[in-house]
């Protein structure tokens, strides 16, 4: 089993790590969950946009995880598109993925995070702070719960 310390968490910062961090997302939403690629991969993964990347690779390098931050509106980020694969589930990986985006937040000045949740990893996000606000809702197939969290 591999432990927290053999991930590396980063900022991507060039075309080839977002590559990879699209990699990940693909094998996790549209292959694993056949979410259409079409909804998958949108407007904010454009290199044009101010959306943040962050990509975690294993102690071989590998890439395993990901996730981006955006602008939802002054002062308040999105977290979305966070994927681990499924062999390095419950190892922690979600949780380090998730401190990073935060991290990136309040480094941007955002006071609050947004996101949408599975509803099945809805008990993950209230685990790391994450409050639900209004009803379950259908996205890509998936039902999903809007939450919210002060920075």
């Amino acid at each position: 089993m591999k432990h927290m310390s053999t991930y590396t968490i980063k900022r991507v910062h060039n075309e080839a790590e977002k590559n990879q961090a699209l990699s990940v997302r693909r094998l996790v939403f549209i292959e694993e969950q056949n979410v259409p690629e079409n909804i998958e991969v949108d407007v904010h993964d454009d290199e044009n946009t101010a959306t943040i990347h962050v990509l975690a690779l294993d102690g071989q390098g590998e890439a395993v995880g990901a996730g981006r931050l955006r602008e939802y509106e002054p002062g308040i980020g999105k977290i979305e598109r966070v994927a681990v694969l499924s062999s390095c589930r419950s190892h922690g990986l979600g949780r380090l993925l998730m401190e990073k985006l935060e991290a990136e937040a309040t480094e941007n000045g955002y006071h609050t995070v947004k996101l949408n949740a599975q509803l099945q990893a809805q008990p993950f996000y209230e685990r790391l702070g994450y409050k639900p606000e209004g009803d379950t809702f259908m996205d890509a197939g998936i039902e999903h719960i809007a939450m919210v969290k002060t920075v």
